[in-house]
């Protein structure tokens, strides 16, 4: 078996590694890393590589390992080119068929990843290594309008001409396992080992057990520019929680997608692995809790405005079942949605009710509603971009808020249901009126195909359930 965690030593190294961070970049939660620091860290020779990334379909992080200098002497200003293939694959980087902006047929070239300053920041986890972000555009310079970055640029353009902004946190459950990912690949992903063999929702004994390893990526955010708040346990075996203060829409992918690609990383490190997967087993799933608020130069707007935020909550009911695609893309995003377990089955909002979709929390300029349906397999930039175009939506038809529900919302037999397929919701997502004003024919029918990957992929595929129902008694 794999060690389960470093040798004293190395923890040692790691503390030693997070403190010089904090030495050179400044305090914990700063904002992210300046082209000057950069340099200065080069010239020091503290930091030697820059990962350029872009978020693909799937929400992962793909791009190059850049040497800094060639970094700061060509890539900084005019950007690096990758295959266009990046936007076109599914999630074992087959590249598929159907889609009308990358194929066989248009030859997989390149477009060019133009690096986006804003979030360069240290990668603590990482030796001598810092991350810079891109959005994608063609050789010509037109955006690729399908790339989930540029997805939410424009629906957060869209609230601009309004004299908005919207501010968002993303609550990321994921399980650890005792095992090494490796391991765990050649076990089948059977027989693993969680980290905890009981509930440890706000346990502190529980959580202790791996506190080795949530600490360290809780410092590693840290020193990477993040503000993190807490960690808790969660209700699965060996499920967990970390928390971030919410931020400006954009930012909050930014570090969700980032975030996220480094849980893996510092797991990996640790011996350990973790999954994100909606739905691991028949207990509780992770989910991906999105809490949303509008803001302007005043401030916070939802308890200044009652009129925008009812309009705003309305248009979030009427377009949750259209646009639940972008909250739930996977096949076993669907098996989260179960009665009793967290995961909301039922198109609803209450008042501090867990049991709803929609939850609306808080008071005074904190007033805010949680979308409680999407999982931790989501997109942000897509989540996100569906929940603004929701609002938008909303707003711009004048709808009406329904009262609040009470009560116990899985038994509503009387409320919408959460579509609960994949296909349901790709079929309701491609004849979405919504969908299509917001986000355009271009961007749908990307992300339906997509869709249509993913179900071809199962329904081809046979799975130890049939094989353990069947074999021998079939």
């Amino acid at each position: 078996m794999s060690p389960r965690r470093p040798a004293p030593s190395a923890c040692h190294l790691h503390d030693k590694a997070y403190n010089l961070y904090l030495q050179v970049y400044g305090q914990q939660g700063s904002n992210a890393m300046t082209l000057d620091e950069l340099r200065e860290a080069v010239d020091a020779r503290t930091v030697d590589t820059v990962l350029l990334a872009l978020t693909d379909m799937q929400g992962r992080l793909q791009g190059k390992r850049l040497t800094a200098r060639h970094f700061l002497a060509e890539v900084a200003e005019h950007g690096a080119e990758g295959c266009n293939y990046l936007l076109g694959v599914d999630v074992d980087m087959t590249p598929a068929d159907g889609f009308a902006l990358f194929s066989w047929e248009r030859g997989y070239g390149d477009f060019v990843l133009h690096p986006d300053l804003a979030t360069l920041r240290p990668v603590p986890w990482l030796q001598a290594t810092v991350v810079c972000l891109a959005d994608v555009a063609w050789q010509d310079g037109s955006e690729v309008v399908v790339s989930p970055r540029q997805v939410l640029r424009r629906q957060l353009a869209r609230l601009a001409e309004r004299g908005w902004t919207a501010n968002a946190g993303t609550e990321l459950e994921f399980i650890v396992f005792r095992d090494a990912y490796e391991q765990a690949w050649k076990q089948g992903y059977r027989g693993l080992e969680p980290a905890n063999l009981y509930n440890v929702d706000y346990s502190l004994l529980g959580t202790a057990r791996v506190e080795p390893l949530i600490r360290r990526i809780r410092n590693s955010m840290e020193a990477a520019g993040m503000l993190c708040e807490d960690s808790k346990g969660e209700c699965n075996y060996g499920q967990h929680e970390i928390n971030f203060r919410y931020a400006d829409a954009l930012k909050t992918a930014d570090e969700h997608a980032i975030y996220k690609n480094g849980v893996k990383e510092i797991a990996a490190l640790e011996g350990m692995s973790i999954t994100f997967m909606a739905k691991y087993d028949e207990r509780e799933g992770n989910s991906c809790h999105i809490h949303f608020s509008l803001a302007d130069e005043q401030g916070q707007i939802f308890h200044r405005d009652q009129g925008v935020f009812e309009a705003f909550l309305a248009g979030q009911l009427a377009c949750l079942r259209e646009l639940t695609l972008l909250l739930a893309p996977n096949i076993n995003s669907y098996k989260r949605f179960a009665d009793a377990t967290f995961a909301p089955t039922a198109v609803a909002w209450g008042r501090d009710n867990r049991t709803c979709s929609l939850r609306v929390v808080g008071h005074g300029p904190s007033l805010r509603f949680e979308n409680r349906a999407g999982g931790a397999d989501l997109n942000p930039y897509l989540a996100l971009s569906a929940i603004v175009a929701a609002g938008l939506h909303g707003l711009e038809h004048g709808l009406e808020l329904e009262p609040a529900f009470e009560g116990n919302a899985y038994t509503a037999s009387e409320k919408p249901r959460i579509p609960g397929s994949l296909r349901e919701a790709r079929e309701l997502f491609a004849a979405s009126g919504v969908a299509r004003s917001a986000f355009g024919d271009d961007v749908v029918d990307h992300y339906v195909n997509a869709a249509d990957v993913e179900l071809e992929a199962f329904g081809a595929a046979v799975t130890d359930w049939e094989r353990y129902r069947g074999f021998e008694r079939l």
